[in-house]
This record gives structure tokens, C-alpha cells and sequence, in this order.
């Protein structure tokens, strides 16, 4: 028998009372017959303490009594086992999640998540159905639920556990949040296929590092009946560093070999060491630079001092417990050459012309050095200075000669800039164009014109989009020179002035394009080269003339490369990748995309000339090795399986509801009330039929 208040019980020390009344009381001597009292005074009896127990039966009804309200108030019932949900006749449905990523290499941590794998697979029963998903920054599928039910049962959990020996950690970054969403539509895919499915559970086995991506989950719709174990492996080496390359905007005018020579160092939050050291591999000469990273904290530094004439491209730290992520790579991009040519009879220190601004407007950064070709109108173009420059600018009128060449330039793709600073340029755009010539106006403005109309769909203002960077109001124009542009095939208008002159326009050329300024950006014309929307509007046509290519040095392990943004031709080129393992991938013709990155080192792209070389690095976040919050994955609405002690508690809950749930039905306390009343009637009249029989008055008595 069990109580559901049990603390009712210690009422049942009341009994003591009745046996202490029956012990200690009070009583009068025997009363002795005599002859006439009637002349003495009447006296109280004496009285004798008695310390023998007397009415047994009575006493006894007395302290059945109190018994049976004690434990009537501490509501007994007859226990029960407690019923569980009877499983499901298929079994349960297992995903086990195993992390291959680049933290998983550090020392003791992958034996460990194998150990804890082959546990869970020999734990599992013959009916239940098991899958394996290994995951870094993508999910792969080791074995599926239909290939584990091809296997004999004896041997289901022991070839499992073989390939997954065979896995060996990767050196990409950490996925969580991806692999999580891949193994519950899994299951959706299973209860496609399957409608009896019993309970489902994914098994997270994974170091579940501070860097972990969790992309994906905030807001996930969980299906229903899944639930998330984690097995969490942790090394006993808590202490670990990695490194970075801090790198430069690509805009930055550093183009020396110490444009990107800053390091981040970062320590975990539980380190155990504190002193650190730089070095270059395989470079002699150097002197090592010491460095003090608190745990938890990050410092960034120069990296050591090369000798004259020495290149580093492998940085190694040293002073720490783990060194999967104590290596970075760098290729120094080299700014490539970009050659602009000019046409006109300008000198680039004649500040009323637009070449002294043109020449000023084109800055040596590290991502180009542009290259201003200036050659007077009259003058024949070098046909190998033509086939390689992205942008032609013209400002006078071009003779024969030139014009055939402008138009070669526009039929093979190129992109001209042609500036009206004087009425003369109408011929020669008329003739580039193919329309014959043209004739145009000088205005002068009243006051001064500004753009009313701008096309920021266009490319060339597409930068200028944002509302905080609109505004041309600011630019004045003096003057410009109006003609007509409906006689001009598929001319399209960039920008109006504000009486609606064409101010900018953009006439395709073969594959090319010829984009015409109706206005100088001299001061004598407008205050466009002063204005602060000059030089972004430069690189913007240079952008758009394919002048600015897509910088190949650095990445990230997985990222994919896009090799004909670096290649200057593709046509009819073999391209072939050498990984820094030495193992050389050929790709298909046509095919300029690389996505085999899939080690830390240089890579080496050979398409015919001089190799082109990048770096691929460890992800960042895999260096944030600390344990990830619990109560993070909680709050992202991830279904985890009850720790111990909430398990316990919902055990613990379970009983009790079941104990009231048992006593609410039986009520055994109804019927100890009936027997305490029964009890209690009968303990009044044997105590009234005693009392009456001790207590008869004797004769002579008083």
C-alpha cells in the first residue's frame, strides 16, 4: 500500500494520548458503608492516582480510531506498475549524424565519435531501421534505410560500423544546421514511402563547436514524432589557436608584397596557454614573432619580416595543443594591367582640359594599375594597343583612319567614351555609330542645368542607387551640346538634363557599346570633375568595359573558384588544376568552374601560359572550437531528446499523476472514515456502559 500523503501519517502519534489518559488518571477510594451521617459535615472524597492500564477493549477502540483517520487523511491506494506506450511493431527509425568537418581532426576527437557510433549501432534492436549521414558544410549519405534493410541482420551493425572507419574527417567547415534539415526530410521521404512508421530519432555525434553554422533552423517546422539525441565528443586538450588573414580592401593603394601581411590570431575560451609563435615554412632567414592571445581573446599582427628578394606563402603557428587549423596560405594578388587609351590633343597638365582629370581620376590600387594611353587624334592606333585596351575615350574629332578603327574596336566588344566638349564630335560619333554624320548645338544655360532623369537600372548608375547616393543635384552644367538621337539605332538615354536634352547616351555597336557625355567634365563645361560622383562614375564604365576582373588568390576550403574571370582567353584552351597534393584534375572543355577545394594549400591553374595560382585556407569558425550552448540548439526550436535530470523529472511527474489517478479511483479513504465512525459509536457506548457500571452510588455514600 502506498499514500499520496504520506506525511498524514505522523497524526497517528495521536494514539499516545489515549494510553497516557489510560495510565495517569484520577480516582476516589472505595466508599464504606455507615450508620447515619446526618449530623457531620460533607466532605470531597479522596482521591488515589492509579498507574495500571484498566479497560483494554476501550483504550484499544480509542486508538483504532485515531489510526484509521491518519491514514484515511493520508489518502492510501494499492500500487500498480506504470504503463508505458507500447512500442511501435516496426520499430524505431534511426538517422545517425556523424561530423566529418575540420574540428573533428583534432587528437582523440574522431576515434571517439567512431567508439560512440559503433556503440549506438550494436545497442540498436533487429526491427528497428537505421540510416548514416556524414556532414561538414554538405551532407552525404553513407548508408540508407533501404540499403541497412538489404543487409542480414547479424551482419547489419558490423559493415555499417566498416565504412564508417573508412570516412576520415574532411577539411571543411561545420554544417550543423544543414544536416539537422537533411535528415528530417529524410523522414518526411520515409513517410512517403511508408505510413507506419514507428518512433523517430537523429543522433548527433559531433564535437558541436562554437563555430557551427546553424543556418536554417530558426523557424524550422519540425516533423511531428522526430527526436534529436546528442552525443557530444570533447577532447581533453582544451586548449586551441587558429589563424587568419586579415586582408586589405581591394581598393586599398597597398600593392607591395605587404599589402596583406596581417594575421589574426584568436584562442578558445577554456586555453590553457597563452604564448604563442609565428613563422614562415620553408623560408630561411626569418625571425619568428612571439605573440600573447589571452584565452578568449584575438590579436592581430604583422606577420614576421621576409628577407630581401623572399616570398612566404605558408604561415604556421606554433605553442599550440591541436594543429589541424595552425596553417595559412596566401597568394599575393598581383594588380593586373589595365590599358585605357585616350584620343585627343590634350596635355595632361592643362587643367581646362578633360585629359589633366581623366589622367588624375584612375588611381594605382591592388586590385589594377590603370594604364592611360594618350595619342593625338590624327594619330594611327598601335593595332596591339587597341586589341588589349578596355576602354577608348575620345574628346576630338577622329579622322578616317581612326574611325575605322573605333568601329573595329565596337564590333569586337569593346566599350568607347566619346565626351562633346565641342559641336565637332557629332560627325565623328554620327560616322562610329554607322548613321553618317550628325550635328549638334551649343547651349548655354540660363542659370546652370542639372540631371532630371537618370536611368539607375543601367549599370553604369547602378551604384548610385541607394537613396543616399543619388543625388546629382550638386552637379551644375554650364553648358552642353544638344542632337538629335532618334536617328541613332537602339540609342538608349542614361540621363536627361532638366529641361529633358539628352545629357547621356548609350548606342550599341556590333558587340560593343558607344556611350556619349553631351557635356565636358572640364570646369569650363560643368563642375562634373570636381564633384565627389567623378571617379566612382569612371571605374563604373570601366566596370562595364570588363576592365575590373574578379581577383583569384584567396578561399575558403569548399568555396568554388571561377576560373574565367582570371583567364584572359578560354577559347580553345586545355585548363588543367594541380592541387597542392600534387594530384592534377583536367577539367571539360568549356567548363571554367573549379569546386574541388577540398584541402588547405596553393593551387596552380595551367591553361597555356603562366600559371595562375591561388590559395584555399581553413574556415574561421572551425577554429572556435569551445563547446556550443545546449540551450542555444533549445532555442532554436530544435526537438531534443529530455537530459537525465529532466528525464528523471518527467519520470518523477509521470509517477505522481499516475499515484493520484490510482487513489482518485479506488478511494480507500471513504471506507477508512466508515470504520473510524463504526469504531467511534462503538468506543461511546462501551465507555457510557462502563461509566454507568463503576459509578452506581452506594447507600450511605455522599
Amino acid at each position: 500500500m502506498s499514500f499520496l500523503a504520506p506525511l498524514f501519517l505522523f497524526g497517528a502519534l495521536a494514539i499516545a494520548l489515549p494510553i497516557v489518559f489510560h495510565l495517569v488518571r484520577r480516582s476516589s477510594k472505595e466508599n464504606i458503608p455507615f450508620s447515619s451521617l446526618m449530623f457531620l459535615h460533607p466532605t470531597p472524597p479522596r482521591v488515589t492516582r492509579r498507574n495500571r492500564l484498566e479497560h483494554i477493549f476501550l483504550l484499544l477502540l480509542r486508538c483504532l480510531v485515531i489510526g484509521l483517520l491518519a491514514i484515511g487523511f493520508a489518502r492510501p491506494f494499492l500500487q500498480k506498475p506504470m504503463s508505458f506506450n507500447p512500442p511501435s511493431e516496426r520499430g524505431r527509425r534511426i538517422i545517425l549524424l556523424v561530423d566529418t568537418s575540420a574540428s573533428m581532426r583534432r587528437e582523440g576527437v574522431w576515434p571517439a565519435a567512431l567508439a560512440k557510433a559503433e556503440e549506438l549501432l550494436n545497442s540498436v534492436s533487429t526491427a528497428d531501421q537505421v540510416a548514416v549521414l556524414t556532414f561538414d558544410r554538405q551532407v552525404h549519405s553513407l548508408v540508407s534505410f533501404d540499403q541497412w534493410a538489404s543487409i542480414g541482420q547479424s551482419e547489419r551493425a558490423a559493415l555499417t560500423a566498416g565504412r564508417l572507419r573508412e570516412v576520415k574527417p574532411t577539411w571543411a567547415n561545420t554544417h550543423v544546421g544543414n544536416a539537422m534539415i537533411a535528415a528530417a526530410e529524410a523522414f518526411t521521404e520515409a513517410d512517403k514511402q511508408d505510413q507506419n512508421l514507428g518512433p523517430r530519432r537523429i543522433v548527433l555525434i559531433s564535437d558541436l563547436q562554437e563555430g557551427s553554422r546553424l543556418d536554417g533552423l530558426q523557424g524550422y517546422d519540425w516533423p511531428r514524432g522526430i527526436e534529436v539525441q546528442l552525443e557530444r565528443i570533447q577532447t581533453e586538450r582544451p586548449t586551441n589557436a587558429g589563424l587568419q588573414w586579415v586582408m586589405d580592401a581591394d581598393d586599398s593603394a597597398k600593392v607591395d608584397a605587404d599589402a596583406s601581411s596581417r594575421i589574426r590570431v584568436s584562442n578558445s575560451p577554456n586555453a590553457r596557454r597563452e604564448q604563442f609563435q609565428l613563422r614562415w615554412e620553408g623560408v630561411s632567414g626569418t625571425t619568428p614573432v612571439d605573440i600573447y592571445v589571452p584565452p578568449g581573446q584575438s590579436r592581430i599582427v604583422q606577420a614576421p619580416t621576409l628577407p630581401p628578394g623572399a616570398t612566404g606563402e605558408h604561415l604556421v603557428l606554433r605553442g599550440d595543443d591541436d594543429d589541424f587549423d595552425n596553417a595559412a596560405y596566401i597568394v599575393q594578388p598581383k594588380a593586373e594591367q589595365v590599358t585605357v587609351l585616350f584620343l585627343g590633343d590634350e596635355s595632361e597638365k592643362d587643367p581646362t582640359q578633360p585629359f589633366y582629370y581623366l589622367k588624375r581620376g584612375f588611381q594605382q590600387t591592388r586590385r589594377q594599375v590603370v594604364h592611360l594611353s594618350a595619342h593625338p587624334a590624327s594619330a594611327a592606333l598601335p593595332p596591339d594597343e587597341l586589341n588589349s585596351a578596355r576602354l577608348l575615350i575620345a574628346t576630338d574629332r577622329l579622322p578616317e583612319n581612326q574611325v575605322n578603327a573605333v568601329q573595329t574596336f565596337l564590333d569586337n566588344g569593346g566599350t568607347a567614351l566619346f565626351i562633346m566638349k565641342n559641336t565637332a564630335m557629332a560627325e565623328t560619333i554620327g560616322r562610329c555609330a554607322g548613321t553618317g554624320a550628325l550635328t549638334a548645338k551649343d547651349i548655354v544655360a540660363t542659370n546652370y542645368a542639372m540631371f532630371g532623369l537618370i536611368d539607375f537600372e543601367h549599370p553604369l548608375f547602378a551604384a548610385f542607387a541607394d537613396p543616399r547616393y543619388n543625388d546629382f543635384t550638386k552637379i551644375h552644367f554650364w553648358k552642353y551640346r544638344r542632337f538629335e538621337t532618334g536617328n541613332l539605332p537602339g540609342a538608349r538615354l542614361l540621363a536627361r538634363f532638366d529641361n529633358g536634352d539628352a545629357a547621356f547616351v548609350e548606342i550599341p555597336r556590333g558587340k560593343g557599346r558607344l556611350l556619349v557625355l553631351t557635356s565636358g567634365w572640364q570646369p569650363a563645361d560643368s563642375q562634373l570633375a570636381l564633384s565627389s560622383k567623378f571617379v566612382p562614375l569612371l571605374y563604373a564604365m570601366l566596370d562595364l568595359a570588363g576592365g575590373i576582373r574578379a581577383q583569384v588568390a584567396q578561399f575558403h576550403v569548399g568555396d568554388p573558384v571561377d576560373l574565367a574571370s582570371a583567364l584572359v582567353s578560354t577559347v580553345a584552351q586545355s585548363i588543367a588544376v594541380v592541387k597542392p597534393d600534387g594530384q592534377q584534375i583536367k577539367l571539360e572543355p568549356g567548363e571554367m568552374r573549379f569546386s574541388q577545394t577540398d584541402i588547405p594549400g596553393i593551387y596552380s591553374v595551367i591553361a597555356g601560359g603562366t600559371p595562375i595560382r591561388f590559395a584555399v585556407n581553413l574556415d574561421a569558425t572551425e577554429s572556435r572550437t569551445a563547446p556550443l550552448s545546449i540551450d542555444e540548439l533549445e532555442r532554436l526550436g530544435i526537438p531534443l531528446k529530455p537530459r537525465e535530470i529532466e528525464l528523471a523529472k518527467q519520470i518523477e511527474q509521470r509517477r505522481v499523476l499516475q499515484n493520484a489517478e490510482l487513489e482518485n479511483q479506488q478511494k480507500l479513504w471513504r471506507w477508512l472514515t466508515v470504520a473510524a465512525l463504526v469504531l467511534l459509536l462503538m468506543e461511546t457506548w462501551v465507555a457510557g456502559w462502563l461509566t454507568r457500571r463503576t459509578t452506581m452510588p452506594a447507600e450511605g455514600t455522599t
